[in-house]
């Protein structure tokens, strides 16, 4: 039966994919302006971080009734849980060669293809090591999304738009964390747990059809050769001819250096220097302690002394809709204020939450209004990553690494970040139990106020620059948070 699924799906996308490229040109045809086609081109692809966000949060509420099924254990439930990770981390690093031969967009078929065979495999497991594989799959293409979404978005965007669009597949990912959350919420009252998560099924396809018709990376194009193809779609994603010839004399500029990936990165101390800074971000991201939220929310309510499993589900639905919110404030700033005053102030925002909801818990939560409180720092905390380190860390990542190492580059940092993400999922109950509650925030506050240092010290402001002017900068030799400058 899966074989010919597969078939049928094989045929169905390559059908799809031999006139997209048509259909494409002709809807162009149609639309108001270049920039009106650029917004609904980065719009498509966001819909990648729509599926990352559904499987993230999807898992939360599916566990207890897969547990009761199965009858599972505590070591079979870590797995079903953190399969999807490790599968993450193992797409990531393999999508970096996938990416460079194939091409960005194909990666994204590749990835949507594994979205619907991984939710219908999970959606039909018979056995906890079947679910496990499933959600292994789902990992793969999370892994793949969250490596080339930002990747492709931050080449198909013009540089006045760029932060804006790579931070709208950060609130893709919000919004799907939330769906996903509410959807556990209705198939909760029947403990259907295969609903939960087959439904999945439906946006990955709408994904699959979606990604077929979007156009090649100009960069990519260019990187193999293909000039021309490369200034027809510069021509109908920036707003004047001149701005799409002088974005591709840039692109030949930067491709003048031979050297790419590992090579690059042995024989280059400023390459270096940019993947570094990469790894960096992404561990600054996971370590604000956002994640520890997003997987233990009801756990954390329960601390701040919700103990029902009603108010639970409405802490956790307030949780996504908190972070959406927030994170449709960066979308709305982040070319105007830039990004290293809206990192600096989230990081700023989320250590003094966090140190107030610590002092919360040290004191003891023994009132009505002690609780909501507590929640009160912890939706602040939230909101402050949702503006800041959630979508200005891809935003960065992407834009930091140069050309020719770019694929090497994200492949590093995109890996960091499942691996911090592993990390700090599988070490916050430990720490609880170690150091107790308020300590653990503490800790937690502290590391965010060393972030709002390094950004300082480290980061660089980049909106409204050119790909390859920070390229110049970066391989000239300027220190790593002057590479954004216009000198």
């Amino acid at each position: 039966m899966y074989v010919h699924a597969f078939g049928g799906l094989y045929l169905f996308t390559n059908s799809i994919i031999s006139c997209g490229g048509k259909m494409l040109d002709n809807m162009y045809q149609n639309v108001i302006s270049n920039k009106l086609f650029s917004f609904f081109v980065c719009f498509l692809a966001a819909l990648a971080g729509l599926l990352f966000g559904l499987d993230i949060g999807v898992i939360a509420g599916a566990l207890p009734f897969i547990t009761t099924e199965f009858h599972v254990t505590i070591h079979q439930q870590e797995w079903i849980v953190s399969s999807m990770m490790l599968g993450a981390a193992i797409g990531a690093i393999s999508n970096g060669w996938m990416s460079k031969f194939l091409g960005r967009k194909n990666s994204l078929i590749a990835g949507a293809l594994l979205f619907v065979s991984g939710s219908i495999f999970c959606a039909q497991s018979t056995t906890p090591q079947m679910l496990i594989v499933s959600r292994l799959i789902v990992g793969l293409a999370v892994g793949i999304a969250s490596y080339t979404t930002p990747l492709y978005l931050s080449e198909i965007a013009s540089e006045n738009i760029r932060g804006s669009m790579i931070s709208l597949y950060q609130l893709m990912i919000t919004i799907g964390i939330l769906v996903a959350y509410i959807s556990d919420t209705a198939f909760s009252v029947n403990g259907n747990w295969r609903y939960m998560l087959g439904i999945i099924t439906i946006p990955a396809l709408i994904l699959l059809i979606s990604v077929c018709f979007l156009p090649k990376s100009p960069r990519w194009l260019a990187a193999k050769g293909y000039f021309d193809d490369a200034k027809r779609i510069l021509d109908r994603l920036r707003e004047s001819t001149d701005q799409a010839k002088n974005e591709l004399t840039e692109i030949r500029e930067s491709l003048k250096l031979k050297q790419s990936g590992w090579m690059l990165f042995k024989s280059n101390c400023n390459f270096r220097r940019a993947v570094l800074l990469g790894m960096l971000l992404q561990i600054m991201q996971q370590f604000t302690g956002m994640n520890i939220i997003m997987y233990y929310s009801p756990k954390l309510f329960e601390i701040a002394g919700f103990a029902t499993v009603t108010q639970k589900m409405i802490g956790t639905i307030i949780v996504g809709v908190v972070n959406v919110f927030a994170t449709f404030i960066a979308i709305g700033v982040v070319d105007r204020l830039g990004r290293r005053p809206l990192l600096m102030l989230g990081f700023l925002i989320m250590s003094i939450a966090m140190f107030a909801l610590a002092t919360i818990l040290h004191i003891g939560v023994h009132t009505t209004l002690d609780k909501y409180l507590a929640v009160a720092m912890l939706l602040i905390f939230i909101g402050g990553f949702g503006m800041s380190a959630g979508p200005l860390i891809w935003v960065l990542c992407s834009e930091i690494q140069p050309l020719k190492g770019r694929d090497f580059g994200l492949t590093v940092s995109t890996s960091t970040n499942w691996i911090a993400n592993l990390v700090v999922g599988g070490s916050f109950l430990t720490l609880l139990n170690k150091l107790g509650n308020a300590n653990t925030f503490w800790l937690y506050s502290i590391l965010n106020l060393i972030f709002v240092l390094l950004t300082l010290l480290l980061i660089p402001e980049t909106s409204n620059i050119s790909l390859e002017h920070i390229e110049r900068n970066l391989m000239s030799g300027n220190k790593l948070r002057d590479i954004g400058s216009r000198k």
